[in-house]
């Protein structure tokens, strides 16, 4: 006989383990890796300079009236006429490489993150309505994504926007041809397995709407794969759209984002002005880099077959 029954005490009550909620369980998975949380870290770093730096910027490099041809091309560390430092330099146009990088950021950033979500929204349903409908919808669908992917994306992407021309809206539109097709894909994969399930069954006897199972029933169980690619697509469509502008298709010269000014520096490089180009492509490298390694944690989290 315990002290505790003796004594007339109550046995203390067994301890209860902490149940987990399912978002405590994704975080706890995804800090395992110390990697993809700097690499988180880095990107929301990345993506607060960019929305704030029309207020801690410099300089405002769109601003014609704020540049000085006198400063171009300046060396790091130099002032310059309007009194303030050109931590990075400056390139021909005189504009300050910092406050061009925090601008240029915002463009790329804009343009991969929106070039993604809608090619997210037409890919996904595409693909939805392939595996649910089946038979002629899913050959169709399924053709045209064969015929998306045989061709190489900047390959599509410079014959559009040689088509549409230069602009931010253009360069969307681009992205989002050459991009829908991998939602379309996977999403197609991962609904035909979950259409056999026993709720869309069970849906399908009600006679709910097909909209309504489409995108309440079959959608949130395909979104783990969906938030993987579309982080990936992210940072691809960041280094497309660099690319594009690289080439002189991208965004116009008077808002000029990382891929532009790192073209801008080109002819520079072999003059000793590696500045120019230098840390703009520094800035894309570690965005894109930051982007894949949150990705690639996200893909091993929300694919159990992928766990060691």
């Amino acid at each position: 006989m315990s002290d505790a029954t003796v004594n007339g005490a109550a046995p203390p009550a067994p301890r209860k383990d902490k149940v987990e909620t399912p978002f405590q369980r994704f975080v706890s998975e995804f800090a395992e890796s110390k990697i993809a949380v700097g690499g988180l870290i880095v990107f929301t770093a990345i993506a607060l300079v960019a929305i704030f730096a029309p207020w801690i910027a410099p300089q405002d490099p769109y601003d014609l009236a704020q540049l000085d041809i006198m400063d171009g091309r300046q060396e790091p560390g130099t002032t310059g006429g309007a009194g303030f430092t050109f931590w990075l330099g400056t390139d021909d146009q005189g504009r300050d490489m910092m406050s061009g990088i925090m601008y240029g950021l915002r463009i790329s950033l804009m343009v991969g993150a929106g070039s993604a979500l809608i090619a997210c929204v037409v890919g996904a349903s595409l693909g939805l309505l392939a595996a649910y409908a089946g038979k002629k919808t899913d050959t169709v669908i399924m053709r045209l994504v064969d015929l998306q992917l045989s061709f190489p994306s900047i390959l599509v992407a410079l014959m559009i926007l040689a088509f549409l021309g230069k602009g931010i809206m253009n360069v969307v539109i681009a992205l989002v041809i050459v991009e829908w097709a991998y939602y379309a894909r996977t999403v197609r994969g991962t609904a035909l397995v979950e259409r056999r399930r026993e709720y869309i069954e069970a849906a399908q006897c009600l006679a709910l709407p097909t909209y309504r199972i489409l995108f309440r029933h079959l959608l949130p169980n395909c979104l783990p794969p969906l938030i993987v690619v579309a982080t990936m697509q992210v940072a691809r469509a960041i280094a497309l759209e660099a690319t594009l502008s690289f080439l002189g298709l991208g965004v116009p010269i008077t808002e000029p984002s990382l891929g532009l000014l790192i073209a801008n520096g080109y002819e520079y490089m072999l003059s000793g002005k590696y500045w120019i180009s230098f840390y703009p492509g520094i800035a894309l490298l570690i965005t894109i880099v930051s982007i894949n390694l949150v990705g690639d944690q996200l893909r091993d989290v929300l694919n159990p077959r992928l766990k060691k």
